[in-house]
């Protein structure tokens, strides 16, 4: 249910946590994976850039401003507190930036888009590498 009449705050991280810990769990032990992703979006007359790594160790670098606080009904002060409890739940180190552009609808539109497309590629297997760990430690908590 969620408690959306006192604010969207605690739904939309908590959405970003479970989510994290979906991936986390049906990677499983990481193994064969791709680890890192990179995706550079245009959207419109937006650009949004975003890296990651599943590394085990959470960190979020969030370099995006707006023009106005909503966007429609979102309270885009939020966002960040989405991939925030993103990176917490996977255990990823996310670095999103919005470069530029005139729509806010764009800017968000084009950095999950960027999200998306950076996920894949680290989820996404290496078949020359399917039974090893993505990591000279071997290990990815």
């Amino acid at each position: 249910k969620g408690d959306l009449e006192v604010d969207q705050h605690h739904i939309i991280e908590d959405t970003g946590i479970v989510l994290g810990q979906a991936f986390k769990k049906a990677l499983r032990d990481k193994k064969g994976i791709n680890r890192a992703g990179y995706f550079i979006f245009p959207m419109d007359d937006a650009l949004a850039i975003v890296a990651l790594d599943i590394s085990g160790r959470p960190y979020l670098k969030f370099d995006a401003k707006f023009k106005r606080r909503f966007c429609s009904e979102l309270d885009k002060d939020l966002l960040e507190d989405f991939f925030y409890g993103f990176s917490i739940g996977l255990g990823a180190n996310l670095a999103l930036q919005i470069k530029y552009g005139r729509s806010d609808h764009h800017k968000i539109e084009a950095l999950f888009k960027a999200f998306a497309k950076s996920m894949k590629t680290a989820c996404s297997k290496d078949k020359r590498a399917l039974k090893e760990l993505p990591s000279t430690k071997e290990l990815i908590e």
